[in-house]
C-alpha cells in the first residue's frame, strides 16, 4: 500500500472482527512508528499495549464509571468549551453521520448511549493501545505524539488492519491508571483501538467529508 493510498482510505474503524493481533505485528507495527519525527529527537510517546482479561477488565472499569454518572475528569481539555462556526456544523455531521449508518433516530437517547458506550468497549477490537507522556513536556511534544500515533495507524493498514483513535477513553485517566497499576507522573493523551476490520458491518461504511484544499490554503508569492 502507497502513502497516498494509506492516507486516504484511513478511517475510524468502530466494528472488528473476532480474531486476534499477533504480539509480534503489534511490535512491528511500533518498530514504524518510533521513527517518527520528534523536536529535538526527544521521542516523547510512551505506550500501553492492551488486551485479553486486562482489556476485558479495563473496559468493564470504564463503563461503570460511565454507567455511575461520574463525570469526566481527562487529563486535558481536548474540546473547547462553546463552539464556533465552522467547527459547530462540522462536529454535528460527523455525529449525524455515525447515527444515519447505524439507523438510529437523533430522539433515541438510549441507543445513542448504547453507541457511546462501544467506545469503552474499544469497539470489540481485540488491542487497545493507551498514549501517555511526561506531564512536564510542552505544546512541542503533543506535535510529535500526533505525529507518532498517525504513524502507527498508518503502518496499521499495510499490514490489513485498521484502527480508531479515541480522546473518549481518557475521559476517565484515574480509572485507566489504576487498573494499568500507573502512577500520576504520566498524562493520558488518548487512545487507539486496533485490529481486523469488520468489512460488513455499517459502521464501518460511511466517511466522513473533508473540506477542499482550497478553503484552508494561502498561498504566498
Amino acid at each position: 500500500m502507497n502513502v497516498e493510498k494509506a492516507i486516504v482510505g484511513r478511517y475510524s474503524c468502530r466494528a472488528y472482527l473476532d480474531r486476534p493481533v499477533p504480539r509480534e505485528l503489534i511490535e512491528k507495527l511500533l518498530d514504524t512508528a518510533r521513527w517518527s519525527p520528534s523536536g529535538a529527537n526527544i521521542q516523547p510517546w510512551q505506550v500501553a499495549v492492551v488486551e485479553g482479561k486486562t482489556r476485558a477488565r479495563l473496559s468493564e472499569a470504564l463503563i461503570a464509571a460511565f454507567d455511575s454518572g461520574a463525570r469526566p475528569a481527562p487529563d486535558y481539555r481536548y474540546y473547547p468549551g462553546s463552539w464556533v462556526e465552522p467547527y459547530k456544523r462540522r462536529r454535528f455531521q460527523c455525529g449525524m453521520a455515525l447515527y444515519q449508518a447505524l439507523g438510529i433516530e437523533r430522539k433515541d437517547k438510549t441507543r445513542r448511549l448504547e453507541v457511546w458506550k462501544e467506545n469503552y468497549r474499544f469497539f470489540g477490537a481485540p488491542v487497545a493501545l493507551f498514549f501517555f507522556i511526561d506531564r512536564n513536556m510542552a505544546q512541542g511534544a503533543w506535535l510529535d505524539m500526533g505525529m507518532f500515533i498517525q504513524s502507527l495507524m498508518l503502518a496499521a493498514r499495510e499490514q490489513e488492519l485498521e484502527s480508531c483513535p479515541q480522546a473518549s477513553v481518557a475521559d476517565y485517566p484515574a480509572v485507566v491508571r489504576q487498573v494499568l497499576g500507573l502512577d500520576d507522573d504520566k498524562l493520558l493523551l488518548c487512545g487507539l483501538a486496533l485490529g481486523y476490520p469488520d468489512p460488513d458491518h455499517p459502521v464501518n461504511n460511511y466517511r466522513t467529508d473533508r473540506e477542499p484544499v482550497e478553503s484552508f490554503t494561502t498561498w504566498f508569492e
